[in-house]
């Protein structure tokens, strides 16, 4: 195989390179397109794709830097961004059948803001159908490997864009999140996820229902997934309307004043997944880090289940068809109380998702208090590493079976919507692997706007545990 370093190495220092010429931006797309050749057949991350158009980019981002050009601080890097993100002239489908040849006349603004700071988006990665699943699978596409065991997801819903980021084909990526969908994969999958702060990076071009684009999704944010939390920094300052307003990093990574919520009767972590964070936090603490370990919130974890999942059910209802809808209404009294909690969330008078939204901003000053005494707080990203494929029901059907036990698959969403739902910014980075050699990622909380407190600690937890490593799948 003829793939260079180049491709491997992180977007900052391949814009390094790129400014230095050298290496062309033509290569260095060919480079990319060359390891996704080679990987498709095996991962199905990236499923549509414009290389005439990248490579015509490309070569004019060549032009225009030997002319001595002014260019963007993303000019010339190849990438590519989740199918739930409308992308001008190339097919954006949201995973949903209806939209098999939607092909829309402009970008979603964040990924508009990347094309603008240079990027040269050449494909679309794979998820499920309108991001409602933690798998990375649809009717058109079918499904997306994890590049560590082919037998596994690598999480969802940008579950394509880690299966990406992961095995050097792109960069970085842009991702959605709602219930944990930039985060989950970047655990799952190895990589490095940021999710902003509610409101900070543009929604417009988010496509979560056949009629999208008017309005944006409650709790719902995009951002994005990358190999080092530098990269997810780079891509934040590109992304957001306005990166000036996100409040200044309050200290140094190690000078932030640190609390860990690693476990929860309401969510219990498996056996291997806290063994990997537990030495993961023993290793800031052997650094001289102090890490408070029963520093915890004015309100108990299993309000995510009363309020947090509620309110998300709610947010993704519009992509619920006419008969689904009916048939949820019919559901409100059900015997099973998760699929009952379903169907009145997605079925939700105003009134009663307004008392629900009142009852989050008590959360939200909880959290404001919380934050007056701490910058981070670390915890899990999900209760396990990645699963098998499930096939068939859905998230509030399905049960996994951990330690012995049998569990919700809807957990796989507790210890991110607890965080998510509040409009909290979170960063998740590589913490270790387990004894089957799966990846585990550290979720790390922050004040909302603290963005930048977040990556800043991300950084530290990266020179403690090594950060991202290269998985199987990667030649």
């Amino acid at each position: 195989m003829g793939t260079s370093d180049t491709s491997r190495k992180s977007a900052t220092d391949q814009l390094a390179a790129l400014q230095s010429r050298e290496i062309s931006a033509i290569e260095l797309l060919n480079e990319h397109l060359e390891r996704h050749e080679l990987l498709h057949s095996r991962l199905n991350a990236i499923v549509t794709t414009d290389i005439e158009g990248a490579r015509q980019q490309a070569a004019e981002i060549d032009e225009a830097q030997r002319n001595g050009k002014n260019l963007g601080p993303l000019a010339g890097l190849p990438m590519t961004v989740k199918d739930a993100l409308a992308t001008k002239g190339m097919r954006s489908t949201g995973g949903a059948i209806e939209l098999t040849d939607h092909v829309p006349a402009e970008d979603a603004a964040a990924v508009a803001h990347a094309r603008n700071a240079g990027a040269i988006i050449w494909g679309k990665s794979n998820l499920p159908r309108w991001s409602g699943d933690i798998q990375a699978v649809n009717e058109m596409f079918g499904r997306t490997g994890n590049p560590w065991d082919l037998t596994k997801t690598p999480g969802g819903s940008s579950g394509g864009a880690a299966a990406a980021v992961a095995t050097c084909i792109s960069p970085v990526e842009i991702g959605t999140d709602i219930g944990g969908s930039v985060r989950l994969p970047a655990h799952f999958s190895g990589v490095c996820g940021h999710k902003p702060s509610f409101g900070v990076v543009p929604q417009r071009g988010y496509i979560d229902h056949v009629t999208y684009g008017a309005l944006d999704a409650d709790v719902n944010v995009v951002g994005p997934l990358a190999r080092t939390v530098d990269d997810l920094e780079l891509m934040m300052n590109v992304l957001a309307d306005h990166p000036d307003r996100l409040l200044a990093t309050r200290g140094k990574g190690r000078e932030l004043r640190v609390a860990a919520w690693l476990d929860d009767p309401a969510c219990p972590v498996s056996t291997e997944v806290a063994a990997v964070l537990d030495t993961a936090i023993s290793a800031l603490e052997a650094e001289g880090i102090k890490v408070d370990r029963n520093a915890r919130p004015a309100h108990a974890f299993d309000d995510v289940y009363s309020i947090g999942m509620p309110l998300v059910s709610a947010a993704t209802s519009p992509g619920r068809t006419d008969e689904e809808y009916e048939r949820l209404l019919e559901r409100s009294n059900d015997a099973d109380p998760t699929m009952a909690m379903r169907a009145r969330a997605s079925t939700i008078r105003h009134r009663d998702w307004l008392l629900m939204s009142e009852q989050r901003e008590l959360r939200r000053r909880n959290w404001d208090r919380f934050f007056n005494d701490y910058d981070v707080l670390l915890a899990p990203t999900a209760f396990i590493a990645a699963f098998e494929h499930v096939d068939g029901g859905n998230l509030y059907t399905r049960t996994l079976e951990v330690d012995g036990s049998t569990r919700p698959y809807a957990d796989l969403i507790a210890w991110t919507t607890q965080f998510g739902y509040v409009y909290l910014p979170a960063t998740v980075v590589p913490a270790g692997r387990t004894p089957s050699g799966l990846p585990v990622g550290l979720q790390i909380v922050g004040p909302f706007m603290g963005d930048r407190t977040t990556l800043e600690f991300g950084r530290l937890i990266e020179s403690v545990t090594g950060g991202y490593k290269a998985p199987p799948l990667l030649p």
